[in-house]
């Protein structure tokens, strides 16, 4: 029996849409490469480089309603293209930058652009994708993420070692050559039919369903992100296991993610949304909480695929429910205040893991994920998709 099957009669624009985005991650190594090039190739104190993030992660939070708004008022497909020329572009003169201020506002437009294409893809996928099959095709999505970041940033790092400019420009050779595939192939769908006397959908910062799902995904998100701060600082620094181990698991995670996102997702397809989403929390929880015990490479490995089947449940069925809430004529606005839960995730998770690590200990911060992650689930398990949806 082929687990893959529930993906055949997908539209054609599903495809070339993760194909675009696999093209375009295959590249994707200029922000993980950012502070080294900061700071290596441009000499800046690590404190410099830190305000670097910051101004990255700043455009980032800008773009995201903002982007996903205008991809509803001009057209998700045409936001879509022009994120990807423009990041592209971007990413090819960012070298070129002289002088600090300069260097900066150019990092500013780069996250928010990048930024832009997620609300826009995510739109996209949620008119294209039958209802039944809409978290296989965000897992689809996904899987074509996670593809391409398996290679992008290994690849800059060979790449790096010989010039970081030219880590810049592959990354923008990468985005230029998704905007390539999507512009030659993928043509505006029509507008949705809306029957006479339409009133616009209700805005996504006055939905109370729409907050009482994302209000408790953050605090999940930001116990997910901790594999960006406290993780690496448990696995090398205080296990002693090393670099190498922990990059073999975000090995282990991307082999699972190819594995078994898409299937997993059309086994659950029919699944209510509440009880997915429980059910992605308290992997992430038993995951992270089960680290505070974890230290060896064995059990290291475990928890890995405990959390990292959280993270293939989790996300797919947020993207979902998401999308099941959202007024046709307002999808980009909904799908950007989900992709700006998780840049507010990101930017807040590892710095309050690190802060709370420093200060008491790191078993407080994998007891405390445990713990968060656990009542996130909780709360997120009455969420039911109302009957009528509110897209008076």
């Amino acid at each position: 029996m082929n687990p893959w099957k529930g993906l055949r009669g997908l539209p054609r624009e599903v495809w070339l849409v993760c194909a675009s985005t696999l093209v375009n991650r295959l590249g994707t190594m200029a922000l993980p490469f950012l502070v080294l090039y900061l700071t290596e190739g441009r000499r800046w104190t690590p404190t410099e480089a830190g305000y670097g993030m910051m101004v990255y992660g700043a455009g980032a939070l800008t773009a995201g309603p903002f982007s996903g708004r205008l991809a509803d008022r001009l057209g998700h497909v045409q936001v879509l293209k022009a994120s990807l020329w423009t990041s592209g572009a971007l990413l090819l003169a960012l070298p070129f930058a002289t002088t600090k201020p300069l260097l900066f506002s150019l990092i500013f437009l780069w996250a928010g652009l990048t930024q832009a294409f997620w609300p826009s893809a995510m739109a996209l996928l949620t008119g294209l994708a039958p209802p039944d099959k809409r978290k296989a095709v965000f897992a689809l999505h996904r899987l074509s993420v996670n593809l391409g970041m398996a290679v992008g940033p290994a690849m800059g790092g060979f790449i790096a070692h010989h010039s970081y400019r030219w880590v810049f420009w592959t990354d923008g050779l990468s985005t230029l050559a998704g905007a390539v595939l999507l512009g030659l192939l993928l043509k505006a769908p029509p507008a949705p039919s809306l029957p006479p006397g339409h009133i616009r959908g209700h805005s996504p910062w006055k939905n109370r369903h729409l907050a009482f799902l994302l209000l408790p995904f953050i605090p999940a998100l930001m116990v997910f992100f901790q594999i960006e701060g406290t993780l690496p600082l448990w696995v090398v620094r205080d296990l002693g296991l090393g670099s190498r181990f922990f990059g073999l698991l975000f090995t282990v995670n991307t082999l699972l993610i190819v594995v078994f996102e898409v299937p997993l997702n059309l086994a659950m397809a029919h699944w209510r949304h509440g009880r997915t989403l429980l059910m992605g929390c308290l992997c992430l929880a038993v995951g992270f909480g089960l680290t505070a015990w974890a230290a060896g490479y064995m059990t290291l490995i475990l928890t890995t695929v405990i959390w990292t089947f959280g993270e293939m449940i989790l996300f797919p069925a947020m993207s979902d429910a998401v999308a099941t809430l959202a007024p046709p004529d307002r999808r980009g606005e909904y799908m950007g205040l989900l992709s700006l839960s998780f840049a507010a995730a990101l930017a807040l998770g590892p710095w309050l893991g690190v802060v709370t690590y420093a200060e008491a200990g790191p078993r407080a911060v994998w007891l405390s994920s445990f713990i968060i992650a656990g009542i996130s689930g909780l709360l997120l398990a009455r969420f039911r998709t109302p009957e009528v949806a509110p897209h008076r």
